[in-house]
């Protein structure tokens, strides 16, 4: 049985006995995957339940995916010690997944596109847990970057599939909260799954947090493997998009390229930036940090509830707090109290970004969907690597609290295309491309 918050996500309302009702507003759509074999009366409870644990076990399966990436960053002296080689060389085991997700997630998802989604993902979870197991083993650096970059291949294909099967086991009427929980799965990573497992690994070898990874990846598994239905990925709703166009579609890309651009700009230097000219002590940076991912989360799940009604408006509304938060902190970098709200304004806005850009996708992607998610994905990353990028060019000259302020110009830049969106695409594109 799926966990309730994921049931309350869904719903927004509670049965008498006071727990998450789950059988209005989840009905499977009559053509979403494996309905056909189920009949054609409305879904029973214990159909719905199958497909709230698909969904958690996908949830789950972010977790892994950006704890697996993100976790050398906290280990790296732990790792290179162990393996003997420098850290710069050890930094590579991050810069090397990152790189693979961004070059490879088009391509993959092309020549995955028409494989049943159930075997995809029951592969793509197999590499997880195989390449995690390898990661715990390895005793040597090749034999470790290896299994990072397999990992990393393995999850350029999670986030360009996972979505449009997410959603396609629901109801068209929640796609947005469908997607915000797969994003809360994400999210935590950062908030619990590093934090966690750099502490873990400190505690008892760099090797433990990954076994742990990798026991939740096999649960994932399991629960993907029995009880996601087989079927065609162009037998789903969430295959193609509702209103095709080409033009809003690049905004789209846009919009996730500038604002993630813009928020690693300043936020890669955010520990310089808070023991800097925030004047916050070394032993402070972890409880901000903590208070951004909780910010995070809410803003995650509090855009899941309305991100249905209107995707365009609340991608602009995201956008323009994340640009006011960075803008402010580099303004307001020496009054301690108005740096913390704004910390936590810039988690409540940059966290849900992905998230509505994925909604958005579901709207106006010009062709298959997991393709345009690819897309996505890949502009995600090359503007984690390009924010870096500009921020540090800047950081010699201007501070961390300079970086913050390009980030927050890059992202008010960004805000302009959004808005800017009915006069840049006035003429309408091609309904469909062809699968």
């Amino acid at each position: 049985m799926p966990a309730p918050w994921v049931c309350a996500a869904l719903t927004g309302r509670r049965g008498r006995s006071g727990h998450p009702r789950i059988s209005r507003g989840l009905e499977v759509n009559p053509t979403s995957q494996g309905v056909a074999r189920e009949g054609r009366a409305s879904v029973s409870r214990p159909a719905t339940a199958r497909r709230l644990s698909v969904l958690l076990a996908l949830a789950i399966s972010a977790f892994a995916f950006n704890s697996t990436e993100n976790l050398p960053i906290g280990l790296l002296p732990l790792i290179a010690a162990d393996l003997g080689v420098s850290v710069p060389s050890t930094g590579h085991l991050v810069t090397a997944y990152g790189a693979t997700v961004a070059l490879a997630s088009l391509p993959l998802a092309q020549v995955t596109r028409g494989v049943p989604r159930r075997y995809l993902l029951g592969g793509v979870l197999t590499v997880l847990v195989s390449g995690t197991v390898v990661t715990v083993a390895a005793t040597a650096y090749p034999l470790l970057l290896g299994a990072r970059i397999a990992t990393a291949l393995a999850q350029a294909v999670f986030w360009a599939v996972t979505a449009p099967v997410a959603v396609g086991l629901f109801s068209p009427a929640v796609r947005g909260r469908v997607i915000a929980v797969m994003s809360v799965g994400g999210s935590l990573a950062t908030v619990l799954g590093v934090p966690a497992g750099t502490w873990l690994g400190q505690r008892d070898g760099w090797r433990v947090p990954f076994l742990v990874i990798s026991v939740l990846a096999l649960l994932a598994l399991v629960v993907v493997a029995a009880l996601l239905p087989t079927s065609r990925p162009e037998e789903s709703h969430a295959a193609y998009a509702a209103e095709p166009h080409t033009g809003r579609f690049a905004v789209v890309l846009i919009a996730t390229t500038g604002s993630v651009t813009g928020m690693f700009a300043g936020f890669t230097y955010v520990a310089e930036f808070l023991t800097g000219p925030g004047g916050f002590p070394a032993g402070a940076v972890g409880g901000l940090l903590f208070v951004f991912g909780l910010a995070g989360i809410a803003g995650v799940v509090t855009v899941g509830r309305v991100l249905d009604r209107s995707p365009r408006g609340t991608l602009a509304l995201t956008v323009g707090g994340q640009g006011v938060a960075l803008l402010g902190l580099c303004l307001f970098a020496r009054q301690p109290g108005v740096v913390v709200g704004l910390l936590a304004l810039l988690g409540a806005t940059a966290a849900p970004v992905f998230t509505v850009t994925q909604a958005r996708i579901l709207q106006v992607a010009p062709g298959r969907t997991e393709l345009a998610f690819a897309a996505n994905s890949a502009t995600f990353n090359v503007g984690i690597a390009l924010g870096a990028l500009l921020g540090g060019l800047i950081l010699p000259a201007y501070g961390a609290r300079g970086a913050f302020g390009l980030g927050g110009a890059v992202t008010m830049a960004t805000l302009a295309v959004v808005l800017g969106e009915p006069l840049l695409t006035r003429r309408p594109t091609p309904a469909r491309a062809a699968a």
